[in-house]
């Protein structure tokens, strides 16, 4: 088992833990890059989709995971970030301006929904999330002018350049490249004061408040990073289905998303990337396997959101840590093999908000 001597105060702030840390992170850089040239056009797709969903992962990581706060319409973020994109590129505006547009306008939005819901938690604050993601919606689905409401409209495609960005390939680099630069700009949030303020929020609101953080500010601002970073993940997500329309961004890909932070581990940023895995390739698992099984199960309608509630289910009762947590408690378990203990690997209690102050 490795163990780091820590000699200065700015190693607890470095990216990397150790030299192995950037070597083997370094190795799946490549892999992924070499990727494309090694598979077929479908399973690249897939994993392109499988990078969007982890950038909007991340988003409600930072959300949820790192600040305590409940969402329930992240899909609207990102169906405002993938209609702005959509409409300037329609209007000739570069894909470079209307990326980062399109994440500013969904922060924009993130922040409105964050100041009226300030005083709320838990289930209300869930509530009103769900209510704004109904919301927007229907403006998706009543705005023609705009949106085409039901008939939808079929995105261009983007360039950088010059070079167009089409195929399953260009949108793996692309949605590969945004996000790399989501989880670097995750990754120095959370080691600033800002993500110190929002762990500190999440463990116990009171403590925070009495060490003299601004709740109102930070929540709004935990908001606008979340919808920011979604915003950018339904810019790419608009090319990568090339035509929208309102029924895309329904209260079951909110619930996807939430299932990509439960089931890949609450509190980090890898477990975004193993929910984003998950969410993604366990509907093509289901295709595969869907003709093998019993003609009444395999033809059921809603097999998927059942799996997908039941697996959320299983995944808070018995592994609360995610897919993650799973994983490091069995690279501890080979570590220490063979002096490992079954005790040292037992779920230590959790506590409920109320409790933590005693």
């Amino acid at each position: 088992m490795r163990q780091v001597f820590k000699t200065s105060y700015r190693q607890d702030m470095a990216l990397w833990r150790h030299s192995g840390d950037l070597f083997w992170y370094g190795l799946l850089a490549l892999a992924l890059l070499a990727i494309p040239m090694l598979m077929g056009e479908f399973y690249v797709g897939e994993l392109g989709g499988v990078f969007i969903f982890a950038v909007a992962g991340v988003g409600l990581m930072l959300l949820t995971g790192y600040t305590g706060l409940v969402n329930l319409g992240q899909a609207a973020f990102l169906g405002i970030g993938a209609y702005t994109n959509a409409v300037l590129l329609h209007a000739g505006v570069p894909f470079a301006i209307t990326l980062p547009a399109a994440g500013l306008v969904s922060a924009l939005a993130g922040a409105a929904i964050g100041i009226p819901t300030l005083r709320m938690t838990g289930f209300y604050l869930a509530i009103a999330t769900l209510a704004f993601g109904a919301i927007i919606g229907t403006v998706f689905q009543k705005w023609t002018a705009v949106t085409g409401g039901f008939d939808g409209f079929a995105v261009p495609t983007p360039s950088i350049l010059g070079f167009p960005i089409e195929g399953a390939t260009g949108i793996y680099y692309l949605s590969l490249a945004v996000l790399v630069f989501t989880l670097w700009l995750a990754a120095n949030i959370l080691r600033s004061p800002l993500g110190r303020a929002m762990v500190a929020i999440r463990d116990s609101e009171i403590s925070a408040q009495s060490m003299g953080i601004n709740l109102a500010l930070y929540k709004t601002i935990a908001f606008a990073i979340s919808a920011g970073i979604t915003g950018l993940a339904g810019a790419l997500f608009a090319h990568y289905v090339r035509y929208l329309a309102p029924d895309a961004f329904d209260i079951l890909l909110s619930i996807q998303f939430v299932t990509i932070v439960l089931v890949g581990g609450l509190g980090s940023l890898h477990g975004a990337i193993f929910g984003a895995l998950f969410v993604r390739l366990l509907p093509q698992a289901i295709a595969i396997v869907r003709d093998d099984l019993p003609f009444g199960i395999g033809r059921m309608p809603g097999l998927e959101p059942s799996l997908f509630g039941l697996i959320l289910v299983l995944c808070i009762l018995f592994e609360p840590c995610g897919i993650y947590g799973r994983w490091l408690k069995v690279k501890r378990y080979f570590q220490a093999f063979p002096f490992h203990r079954r005790t040292a690997f037992r779920r230590q209690k959790s506590y409920a908000r109320s409790e933590r102050l005693r």
